[in-house]
Formats: structure tokens, C-alpha cells, sequence
């Protein structure tokens, strides 16, 4: 039965339900509901670890030992954690009321942590588990042995000759005691290595202790047990902490961190640990010096020390490393390294991305954008600029019945048939549909990767929906990036002006944003232009001329003449000269405002103006003018009067005497 992350979330939840402090036969059930229900060692070691008696040690052995399949499944989990409260859905209840089996023991006053502590004596460089460790000349400070012949008894074993490893609140107060045993109470325990941790059993687990001391801002190495705590101190001379078992890294690290904001904390994690090492690293900004392949299950840094020697361990631990962090922060070299920019038209359009071409109703967006995809379609030249062929869908949801004679016009006038990677869509076709972005995406893929798609336009794609609204061009712009990401190439999206065109894009100002390039259609009489209004990577600005011929086709069956046009790039000088367009908002509002008023004027050749050139005056274009500005009245004719000379600096209109002309 394979089971999925919810199944192992509810698993998790049902444990945690069960208080840690159970009989040892309970407990080992448990673990075997665990196991069965697919939670992970990790998972019962760290909820074991809440438990007055943790041994690591035994934790993991146990765990090892567990059979799947021995009568014992996830039943018996979910009906534990169900006694205790918890019940499917994650909501608890009541636990059922019931006399206890048998009151909980009160700790005798002689068995506290602080009596057991106050009998122990002086550790040595001697004790039988420091020699074990090659720990000689470590510290031992706040250490202690618990004397022959005293009555402390852990787990039905005499605790005497034990290491003692106190467990530390930050204000200084013991809350439990860890024993550390080797040789024959170890033996009698099974420990594998001969050694084994037990701590008082009614204590909490609060705390940790440190071998060295710490200084604010300093590095710290976090450790499950003193031996590895001892190793890395031996090996960098900088402070320890021991954590007493890897269920409880997590809160140390982070009663760490709060303590000292600047720590440089370094955790140590056993082989098999370093997963979990590193999700806990990027919680506490610290850093994780994994062991090197190679090593077995469990090994630790102290086993490494111990075969490797301290200078390598040192080597070791100066090359811990920071968890990948979801944000990176590139330098230099690293912007350096990325990749160049793509192109499908260069310096236009990228291979990649959202894209938009606008521009009021009747400027030739369609034709224009039919001829610019032939010309990916092909790979050939536009406009002079160098193209990149790719597969082509163009999405045609308004003038259906138009493409046909414009496919028509275009295959006439060039001499060829359409291109084969040119295809067309003219069924309807609804960009907030997740269905029918999935549909067209699969079908666009069959024609490879990297394709140009186009939707024209995105008001018939989204129907229903407001464009000025920001939630609605948000669902419109998160369906267009939805629909590139399946197709990994480049969406194009036709829009309009609004009443304004000098404003840009019709509708929220968010979709601007959201483009990494766009295409401005205008059209002024039978002068038409586009320029590249936004580049990504590239510069923008670029006006290109061009005009649409008529292309007779024939007579339909009543005898009327059909007829379509085609794109022809306008490169004469004369007309290059002309296409120079306003820049920025309020020279676009003068430059729409004057262009009747240029066209109405008898007042030719004005100041040296050329003879065929309409000309107005000065003073009366400025006041006319200012009445479109969307200032404050009060400024209106200086910032006519600004957008004016803006104009003529920029070659857009000429100027002499009072007069003023279009270039």
C-alpha cells in the first residue's frame, strides 16, 4: 500500500497525541503503530525524545528491530492517539475518562535532579567513557560521576560510575540529568558499542550543555551527545552544545538562535541526519557540516575524530555548509555566468516570456502581426531585424472569416504558400478556462518547443471579465503566464489603446508590468507605425514604418470584388524622417491633440517650414493643446508648453518665428 503525504500527516498528528511518558512495552507498540502507519525513525525518535527516560540509543535499536507485518499496523496507532483525544480530520476531542491503571510515581525527593546532582562527584580525565572517546584534555567542568554505592537506579540498572551530563536551562538550573555508562551496565543494556544514555526518568527535557564557552557573535557547533560535542571542541578550540538526542536539535538550535542573533551556529548532524540538518538550518540560519560519503549509518564527527584525527575534523567543520536558500543573492561573477538573452526577434521580442502588441482599432495590428508570424514561422528577417525560426499558433478570435483572404492576400503577394509551421486557431477560445489552456497547450506542443503564440485579441479571451479591474487582469495575466509555462515559449497578446492612447495599454496597469516586451501600433491617416514600446534586455524606442497594400483577389460569386491587404515596410528616407514619435506621457496627449489641427490648417511653408507642410502658431497650438492635459489647471499650458519643446528637441516638429510644423 503506498501511502501519501497526507496519510503520513495524520500518522504524525496521531503520535504526537500520545504522551512519550509511557511503560516500555506501550511505548514499544507505539513505534510499531508508527512504523506500520509509514512515519520515519526520525519522526519517533524526536516525539520519544519528550520522555523523562530518552535514550537515543535505544530509540534507534528498537526502531531497527521492528517486523512489518507482525500483527501490529496503523490500527493500533490511531486507536491509541484516539484514547488520548485525537480522532481523523486533525480535530481532537475529549479523551475518554478512565481511573488510571496506576498513578503516576511522584519523584522521591533523594532521585531529583538536583539531590542525584549534589551526591555525584568531580569528573575525571579517568572515567572509563571519556577515555573512550580520546576526549583527554577536553574540558570537564560541570561534569560529574555518580559514587559507588549510591541508590540511583535508571530502567532497573544501577546508575553508579555514570558520567553525568546535566541538562541546562538558559538561566542555569538543572532540569534532568543524562547517565553515561560504559562496560558492564552498558553490556547488560545491549548497547552496540558498549555505551549507553539514560536520563532521570519525571524530568523535563529543557536545556542543553556546552563544552567551552560562548561569546556573542561566535561560532557554536550543535551536537546530539558530548562526545561529539568533545570532538569539535578538541579539533577548533570553540564552544559546544550538547542537544541530548537529535529529536531535540530543532528547539535547541532555536533557543539558540534567539539567545544570540549574530551566533554562527554549525550543525553536526549523524549520517542520515543531514536532510533533516538542513531543513532545520534554514529555520535558524545556520550552517551544517555533513560527514563525508562513505561513512556508515549513525556515524557522527566524534567517530570521524577518532579514525581521522582532529586536524581533519577541523578541516571538516570549516567546511560546513549554508542550506539552499529559496531567494539567492547573485554577485558579479554569478551575473556573469547566466545565460545571454534569447532572442525570437532581436531586440523586439524574446524567445520567452509575455509579450503584447497594441494599438487602436484599425492601425494594422492584425496584418502586421500576421506578417511578423510568417516571418518566425520562416526564420527570415523583419523589419531588419534578425529572426529565430519556431512554430507559430496564431489564435485568431475575432475576424475569423477575414483570415482566410488575408492568408490569401499574403501567399499572392509573396509567391509562396503559408508557412508549414505557421498554423492557425479560429475556434473560440477562453484564457480563464484551465481546460482550454491545457487543450491548446497540448496541441501546440505537437509542433515542438519554444513556439510563439498568439491571441488575438485578449478581450475576446477573457470574456466576462473587467480588463480595468486589478483582480481581473490579474486572473488574465496569470492564465497567459500559465498557458507560456506549458508551452515554455512565448505568448503574444493583442490588446487596444483606450480612449487615451497616449496612456498605452487599455485596462489595469498591472499587464505592463507583467510583459517582458510590447509592440506599439499607431496609425496616423495613411501613415502607420509601430514601435518597440518595451524591450527586455534590449534597447526601446525603435520606430519602424510601414503601410498595407490592397491585394485584388478575384470576384466572389455575386461578381464584387474581393480584395485584402499586406504589410510593406515603408524605408523611404523622407518617411523614416517622419515616423519620429513623441516620447512620454504628455507629448503623446500634444502630439494626438495637434495632429487634426495640422491636418485642418491652410497655413503651408510658414518661417522656412517646406512649402508642402501645415503650420500652426505657437501661442494658439500650446492653448489648444493644454485644454487634453490631465493636470491641475493651473499647469496646464506650462506643461503644454514643456511637451511642446520636448518635441521640437526631439525632431518630431519643427519650429521658427511663432510657427511650429510637423517634421
Amino acid at each position: 500500500m503506498s501511502l501519501n503525504s497526507q496519510d503520513i500527516n495524520r500518522a504524525r498528528e496521531a503520535l504526537q497525541t500520545i504522551p512519550p511518558d509511557i511503560d516500555r512495552d506501550t511505548w514499544v507498540r507505539v513505534g510499531m503503530g508508527a512504523h506500520a502507519a509509514g512515519l520515519t525513525l526520525d519522526d519517533f525518535d524526536a516525539w520519544s525524545a519528550g520522555a523523562g527516560n530518552y535514550n537515543a540509543r535505544v530509540v534507534r535499536d528498537v526502531w531497527r528491530s521492528i517486523k512489518p507485518n507482525k500483527g501490529i499496523g496503523p490500527g493500533t496507532l490511531y486507536q491509541m492517539a484516539a484514547e488520548h483525544g485525537w480522532r481523523i480530520g486533525g480535530a481532537s476531542r475529549p479523551p475518554r475518562v478512565k481511573p488510571p491503571a496506576r498513578p503516576p510515581k511522584p519523584v522521591r525527593s533523594d532521585m531529583s535532579a538536583d539531590a542525584v546532582w549534589a551526591r555525584c562527584e568531580p569528573a575525571t580525565a579517568e572515567h572509563p567513557y571519556v577515555r573512550s572517546k580520546a576526549a583527554q584534555g577536553v574540558p570537564l567542568d560541570g561534569l560529574r560521576v555518580v559514587p559507588e554505592g549510591d541508590p540511583l537506579v535508571i530502567a532497573g540498572q544501577s546508575m553508579a560510575g555514570a558520567l553525568v551530563v546535566p541538562l541546562l536551562r538558559p538561566d542555569g538550573s538543572i532540569s534532568s540529568l543524562q547517565c553515561v555508562t560504559v562496560g558492564e551496565t552498558a553490556e547488560r543494556l545491549r548497547a552496540a558499542d558498549k555505551t549507553t544514555k539514560l536520563s532521570l526518568p519525571g524530568h523535563s527535557q529543557e536545556g542543553w550543555f556546552t563544552v567551552g564557552d560562548m561569546v556573542p557573535g561566535g561560532d557554536v557547533f550543535v551536537c546530539e551527545g558530548i562526545g561529539t560535542a568533545w570532538a569539535c571542541w578538541r579539533a577548533t578550540g570553540e564552544p559546544a552544545v550538547v542537544c541530548f538526542g537529535w529529536g531535540r536539535v530543532r528547539v535547541v538550535s532555536q533557543a539558540l538562535r534567539q539567545q544570540d542573533a549574530a551566533a554562527r551556529l554549525v550543525l553536526c548532524p549523524d549520517v542520515g541526519k543531514e536532510a533533516e540538518a538542513f531543513k532545520i538550518a534554514r529555520e535558524v540560519r545556520a550552517r551544517v557540516a555533513a560527514m563525508p560519503d562513505g561513512w556508515e549509518q549513525n556515524a557522527d564527527v566524534g567517530d570521524f575524530a577518532l579514525q581521522e584525527g582532529a586536524d581533519a575534523l577541523a578541516e571538516l567543520l570549516a567546511g560546513a555548509k549554508p542550506p539552499e536558500q529559496r531567494f539567492k543573492l547573485l554577485g558579479s561573477s554569478d551575473l556573469k555566468a547566466l545565460p545571454p538573452m534569447v532572442w525570437r526577434i532581436r531586440e523586439v521580442l524574446p524567445a520567452e516570456g509575455l509579450a503584447a502588441v497594441y494599438g487602436p482599432s484599425r492601425s494594422g495590428k492584425s496584418f502586421l502581426l500576421l506578417d511578423a508570424a510568417c516571418a518566425i514561422a520562416e526564420g527570415r528577417d523583419w523589419f531588419g531585424h534578425r529572426v529565430k525560426a519556431a512554430p507559430v499558433v496564431y489564435v485568431a478570435l475575432e475576424g475569423q472569416a477575414g483570415f482566410r483572404v488575408r492568408v490569401r492576400a499574403w501567399e499572392q503577394a509573396n509567391g509562396r504558400a503559408l508557412p508549414e509551421r505557421l498554423r492557425l486557431v479560429l475556434e473560440p477560445f477562453k484564457l480563464v478556462e484551465a481546460s482550454d489552456v491545457r487543450d491548446l497547450a497540448a496541441a501546440i506542443l505537437e509542433l515542438g518547443p519554444g513556439s510563439v503564440t498568439i491571441l488575438d485579441t485578449l478581450n475576446r479571451a477573457a470574456p466576462g471579465l473587467d480588463e480595468n479591474a486589478s483582480a481581473d487582469m490579474g486572473c488574465m495575466i496569470q492564465a497567459a503566464a500559465a498557458l507560456q509555462r506549458l508551452i515554455g515559449g512565448l505568448v503574444v497578446l493583442v490588446h487596444h489603446t483606450g480612449k487615451d492612447p497616449s496612456k498605452g495599454l487599455r485596462g489595469h496597469s498591472s499587464l505592463i508590468g507583467a510583459l517582458d516586451g510590447s509592440l506599439e501600433v499607431a496609425r496616423d491617416g495613411e501613415r502607420r507605425t509601430w514601435i518597440s514600446d518595451k524591450v527586455k534586455e534590449g534597447p526601446d524606442g525603435k520606430v519602424h514604418a510601414f503601410r498595407l497594400e490592397t491585394v485584388n483577389l478575384g470576384f466572389d460569386e455575386d461578381g464584387e470584388p474581393i480584395s485584402s491587404c499586406v504589410v510593406q515596410a515603408d524605408t523611404s528616407a523622407e518617411e523614416i524622417k517622419r515616423v519620429k514619435l513623441p516620447q512620454g506621457g504628455n507629448q503623446r496627449i500634444v502630439y494626438q491633440a495637434l495632429g487634426p489641427m495640422f491636418r485642418a490648417s491652410l497655413k503651408f511653408g510658414q518661417a522656412g517650414a517646406p512649402s508642402y507642410r501645415p503650420c500652426l502658431e505657437l501661442e494658439a497650438a500650446i492653448t489648444a493643446a493644454a485644454a487634453h492635459m490631465t493636470c491641475a489647471s493651473d499647469r496646464r499650458l506650462e506643461r503644454s508648453r514643456e511637451a511642446i519643446t520636448g518635441l521640437v528637441s526631439r525632431g518630431v516638429m519643427g519650429h521658427r518665428d511663432g510657427w511650429i510644423w510637423l517634421v
